[in-house]
């Protein structure tokens, strides 16, 4: 079975060194639109019998990328390929995924079920926002982690006393799987959250005196919580703090609240193109991990060993 990748506009960078390293040419496909904005798309190649997968972010513009994968999938299901894999490195609508309060909807189940519709067998993502939405299926989901690109930075750039720290108390499962992989200490920086995108950061559980604070998490998107984070660890007598965050959103004052924070770095990948570089911020690709899971769902092979590696 011949395997083909395609991709929309959201990530074009991430889906050519997928490719690169897979040694494949990316499939051709057409991505128009009308003049009143409607999405149009024609698949160039004879998909029939053919592994298909389509790599998309549900990043900004959220509902033009969503609706790009949606119809892209829809047009390559109608040309009778043997399978298709939806490749979403950032699973838009994640942070909607219960409801909070009455009459709010379940975003993130709402996107699973278009997908299914939409013509995807299979789900290959990073880092979710909650495990559950994995539960939102009824076809397989792999989810892999940025744990195994952000471990590789963290040992051969950070030698100092380190200690991991989670940037909220949901966060806690996520730090404790680097803390164990580093045998080092956590600390969790416990805040409130008024409002939506607004956080106070209240008060640090843990011993950060003297060591190199790592804050693990896996959105940043206006950086308010990590630049309060950072302050408050600071105040509590950490050396330095990182922060490594698997999908940078980076909305609204997001690149000014980094600039004007104290954080050493913030350490992303391509999950989602930036829109502008800082000094500050540092960007590992995902493309080999993304590569290798596609290499693995071809030749229908383990996944889970890539959940064991670092």
């Amino acid at each position: 079975m011949v395997m083909k990748v395609f991709y929309g506009n959201s990530n074009p960078a991430l889906a050519e060194k997928i490719c690169e390293v897979l040694g494949i040419e990316p499939g051709h496909a057409q991505v128009k639109r009308f003049s009143d904005g409607e999405i149009w798309i024609e698949i160039d190649e004879n998909v029939r019998g053919k592994d298909v997968f389509v790599l998309q972010s549900i990043c900004y513009p959220a509902n033009e990328n969503l609706m790009e994968l949606l119809i892209m999938m829809d047009a390559l299901k109608r040309a009778s390929p043997k399978r298709i894999t939806a490749v979403i490195p950032y699973y838009g609508y994640a942070r909607q995924d219960r409801k909070s309060k009455p009459r709010t909807p379940i975003s993130a189940k709402l996107v699973a079920d278009l997908l299914t519709t939409a013509g995807a067998n299979r789900i290959l993502t990073i880092d979710l926002h909650s495990d559950q939405i994995q539960g939102f299926f009824n076809i397989p989901v792999d989810n892999l982690s940025a744990l195994l690109v952000f471990m590789k930075y963290i040992k051969e750039n950070i030698k100092d006393d380190l200690i991991i720290v989670s940037p909220d108390v949901g966060g806690v499962k996520r730090v404790n799987e680097y803390a164990e992989r580093l045998n080092k200490q956590i600390a969790i920086v416990v805040k409130r959250r008024p409002a939506p995108n607004v956080s106070e950061a209240m008060y640090v559980v843990g011993d950060v005196k003297g060591k190199t604070a790592i804050i693990i998490d896996d959105i940043v998107d206006t950086a308010g919580t990590i630049k309060q984070a950072v302050q408050s660890l600071l105040e509590n007598g950490a050396k330095e703090v990182y922060a490594f965050c698997t999908h940078p959103v980076l909305s609204g004052n997001a690149y000014k609240n980094i600039e004007f924070s104290n954080i050493k770095e913030l350490v992303v990948t391509d999950t989602i193109p930036l829109l502008k570089m800082s000094p500050k911020i540092k960007v590992i690709s995902v493309a080999e991990l993304l590569a290798e899971a596609i290499k693995r769902i071809h030749e229908e092979k383990s996944v889970s060993v890539l959940f064991k590696q670092v």
